[in-house]
């Protein structure tokens, strides 16, 4: 039986422990499809994951990476036939069920798109599960009525893998965006992006009385916590807020008020039981108008599997900026 490199992840008497090992390739069951992995990539839940600070797996041993894209190897589905280039993200990846941190991924057809034109399986994987879920916050904030004209969109957490890409759509879309940042650093890249202005975590207005001067016309926040819960008291009357992270906490300490004397709304947005027509619908829109102009400007870099253990520790710590690709082929 064949055989490949895995980034694999135990829990049992021994400890929690990760690394990479060597399994047996899976053969597709009826209704699943077998994908030649080219690129996965890093998302916080990842590091969560594969460190064991977060408890986001259910089942163990399991594959690490909660997206991949590749090619059809095989297929027992009949909507995918080998060579087709597909995604895959969300659904039970990482979760309780093996991931893209391989260098072969066995799921059901049920799971994956095609690529539409436009994208190939690097750039969707520049993109991944952050771009995917960038482009949710953004669907979400326009079908309940944002627009340009209701004032500057504040993205938190800029960045990281969803606020660099929400940047640049949002940007793309014609709003003003403000980026939220403590990486001085960065604030080049994060102009060159799309952000028109660019501010401290320390450095975002208003008190914390119910309600404060409103000033945005609506937020994508991957931060959480009292930054969330300040935003809620300065976003203008029928505004929105994409709620997606939790880096700065899980509590929201906060008010009714902007909710019943603004008429706020609080979006939550998450990438996993996303329906398969709106997933196809999102992915189309990262392959046409919201398209990342150069999209090699998100890379943070370019790893193999081996480097997964301290590539999260640096993720956990803040340490790392726009999008983190794997390439499961590389050399051990």
């Amino acid at each position: 039986m064949p055989t490949q490199r895995a980034f694999r992840i135990h829990n049992d008497d021994t400890g929690y422990r990760a690394g990479v090992e060597t399994i047996d390739v899976p053969e597709p069951a009826a209704g699943e499809v077998l994908l030649r992995i080219d690129y996965a990539s890093v998302n916080y839940k990842d590091a969560l994951g594969g460190t064991g600070k977060g408890k986001v797996i259910k089942r163990f041993p399991l594959t690490g990476g909660i997206d991949a894209a590749g090619v059809v190897e095989r297929s027992e589905h009949a909507d995918f036939a080998p060579g087709n280039a597909v995604v895959a993200t969300g659904h039970g990846m990482a979760f309780d069920h093996d991931g893209g941190y391989a260098q072969y991924l066995c799921v059901p057809g049920d799971w994956l798109v095609k690529l539409p034109a436009g994208l190939d399986t690097r750039t969707t994987m520049l993109l991944g599960t952050a771009g995917f879920t960038a482009a949710l916050a953004v669907h979400r904030l326009l079908r309940n009525d944002q627009r340009p004209d209701m004032g500057p969109i504040l993205v938190t957490g800029a960045s990281g893998g969803v606020g660099v890409i929400a940047i640049a759509i949002l940007a793309k879309l014609g709003f003003e965006v403000a980026a939220v940042s403590g990486k001085p650093e960065l604030q080049p890249w994060l102009k060159e992006l799309g952000a028109a202005q660019i501010l401290g975590r320390n450095e975002l207005p208003g008190g914390d009385r119910p309600l404060e001067k409103a000033v945005w016309g609506g937020a994508v926040d991957n931060v959480g916590g009292d930054m969330l819960a300040q935003i809620t008291r300065t976003v203008v009357p029928y505004g929105n807020i994409a709620s997606i992270g939790l880096a700065g906490g899980t509590d929201l300490h906060t008010t009714v008020m902007p909710f019943i004397l603004r008429g706020v709304a609080l979006l939550g947005c998450e990438s996993v039981h996303i329906a398969q027509p709106l997933r196809g619908e999102l992915w189309q829109h990262l392959a046409t108008d919201w398209r990342v102009d150069e999209p090699e400007r998100l890379l943070g870099g370019e790893i193999t599997l081996d480097a997964l253990p301290e590539v999260f520790e640096r993720m956990l710590a803040g340490g790392t900026h726009g999008r983190m690709l794997v390439k499961p082929t590389g050399a051990g």
